[in-house]
């Protein structure tokens, strides 16, 4: 490996400055404000929050609903994926499959509820087809509902990319040997794919735990810790101490299960060389898995379906007469396509320096020689751990006096470290499977690190690069729980709108809304999914 450049050294200080304002700092002044009293410093505010019956009632009904979301979201995850690997249902159902399960993706939390009231209430959509009521929707069966087409897509990715890992020779070989269907199958998929199956309970469950959106629709009179806290912050008489309370509690879960993933990980399989083999027809498997991988599939976009109905309905479910009305009286609002704009400003403000700091961090700790460099792997741990809520909620304390509060550059701040594990990741693994010799041989040319790195090493990796642009930039447009606590009159954004318009009962606005986030989304995904497949030809 080459020498430590003056220039690496001071992108690596530039980065840690930004973590350190944005990222420890914020979460030490939550960490202190949770023990301040009128008597100075104490545990009082702690007993007092434990004290009260609903705080007490909220956490165990937080820690029930994400359990069962939990289990339920990765059986569903490893269902399709085996689908997707491990039977003969044909190709094109297999890509339908691949692409429907990540709709959810694409539109805000907040917008589920909304999806769930219209297709399962006394009205709604699902039961005017059915003919009655499958279940009360407020509460705990709408909360779980909500979660599970939440943190399905990205359970199911988790699990779906570990499949690829996996040597599909063993399954044949295992039937072979006389093994029978059970053992066969729990040694040579659920074994190999045990962390990645832990991963993905681990993930659905700290989604579930803290997220904001769900509850905030459809959550009625069963509390959650995350509706808990924003009754705390912006009630009618805010606590900042109280709420700084329930931050560091909503900690809790997400420090344990970092720890449990860690702990996960050593249980992963990693073969030598991977065969890639087709397995045999089997009429009873391919059959089974493909109907019941469809059946998810379908349930899930069903939810969504009254969505592109109802705004173009006079008055659903009332009156279904054909109308463009409330489509147009949104886009000729100029508050509500303000509200769009910022959406998209935020958005592509956030994927431009999200993406640029997430893979100098990654380039960094790859592909240099700096002693600190672990540091990234440390921030991109933290930032994996801490809800957006309790992120919002600590720029709120620390920032709250400051010429940065309520303006656009702290939304997008918080974007950006709350969402860069993911992309940092992605370029980590990228970057690693480089030449190493790249840098070494830019330098004998009498090349600088920074020309390297843009005539060698970024073409090499563009692919990679525009997945992080779009990952950015879709949670960006989806995102509420972290900026619920930083938007202002001028800086809202649709998903915030969307709670304010929720007080009004306006729920076509709401829709009409969803959707433009919708198809922006749907837009950027299929631009960036071209131009990765131009940057890997």
């Amino acid at each position: 490996m080459h020498s430590v450049k003056p220039e690496m050294r001071i992108v690596f200080t530039l980065l840690l400055l930004l973590f350190a304002g944005f990222l420890f700092l914020p979460l030490i002044v939550l960490f202190i404000r949770s023990f301040e009293t009128d008597q100075g410093f104490a545990f009082a505010n702690y007993v007092s929050v434990w004290k009260e019956r609903d705080m007490l009632g909220a956490t165990w009904n937080s820690i029930k609903v994400s359990v069962v979301t939990a289990v339920l979201t990765t059986v569903l995850g490893f269902i399709l994926a085996y689908s997707i690997h491990c039977t003969n249902i044909s190709r094109p159902i297999k890509g339908v499959l691949r692409t429907v399960i990540i709709v959810p993706m694409l539109l805000p939390t907040i917008t589920y509820g909304f999806a769930i009231m219209y297709s399962f209430g006394n009205q709604g959509l699902i039961t005017k087809l059915i003919g009655r009521n499958l279940f009360e929707i407020y509460g705990f069966n709408g909360l779980l509902t909500g979660y599970v087409i939440y943190t399905l897509p990205p359970a199911f990715l988790l699990i779906h990319n570990a499949f690829g890992y996996i040597d599909k020779k063993f399954i044949i070989v295992s039937r072979l040997m006389g093994d029978g269907t059970a053992r066969s199958f729990l040694n040579t998929v659920v074994r190999p794919l045990a962390g990645a199956l832990g991963g993905a309970f681990v993930l659905s469950f700290i989604l579930s735990f803290t997220d904001f959106g769900i509850p905030a629709s459809v959550g009625g009179t069963y509390s959650v810790i995350a509706a808990q806290l924003y009754q705390v912050m912006l009630g009618s008489i805010p606590d900042f101490n109280q709420g700084a309370v329930i931050a560091v509690l909503m900690l809790v879960p997400a420090v344990f299960g970092i720890w449990l993933l860690q702990y996960l990980e050593k249980l992963n399989y990693h073969y030598d060389k991977i065969t890639r083999v087709e397995l045999p027809r089997h009429r009873v498997r391919d059959t089974g898995f493909g109907i019941v991988s469809t059946v998810i599939v379908l349930s899930m976009l069903s939810i969504f379906a009254v969505m592109f109905i109802a705004p173009f309905m006079n008055s659903f479910p009332y009156d279904l007469s054909f109308t463009f009305k409330h489509v147009k009286s949104v886009l000729e609002s100029s508050d509500l396509t303000g509200v769009y704009k910022n959406s998209l400003w935020t958005s592509l403000l956030t994927s431009l320096f999200g993406t640029l700091t997430a893979y100098a961090a990654a380039l960094l700790n790859v592909r240099t020689r700096l002693r600190a460099r672990g540091a990234t792997d440390i921030v991109s741990m933290m930032t994996n751990t801490v809800p957006g809520m309790v992120l919002g909620i600590s720029y709120l304390l620390l920032f709250n006096g400051s010429s940065l509060k309520s303006t656009f550059a702290i939304i997008v701040l918080c974007n950006i470290v709350h969402l860069f594990t993911t992309p940092y990741l992605m370029a980590k693994n990228s970057l690693s499977k480089m030449n190493p010799s790249w840098e070494t041989t830019g330098e004998l040319l009498g090349d600088s690190w920074f020309k390297t790195v843009y005539r060698v090493i970024l073409p090499n990796s563009a692919s990679t690069v525009i997945e992080m642009f779009s990952y950015y930039f879709i949670n960006s447009m989806v995102t509420i729980s972290g900026i619920i606590f930083l938007v202002s009159a001028q800086t809202s954004v649709v998903a915030s709108k969307i709670k304010e318009l929720q007080h009004f009962a306006k729920f076509n606005e709401i829709f009409v809304l969803s959707l433009l986030i919708f198809f922006t989304n749907l837009l950027i995904k299929v631009i960036c999914d071209v131009l990765q497949r131009r940057a890997a030809r």
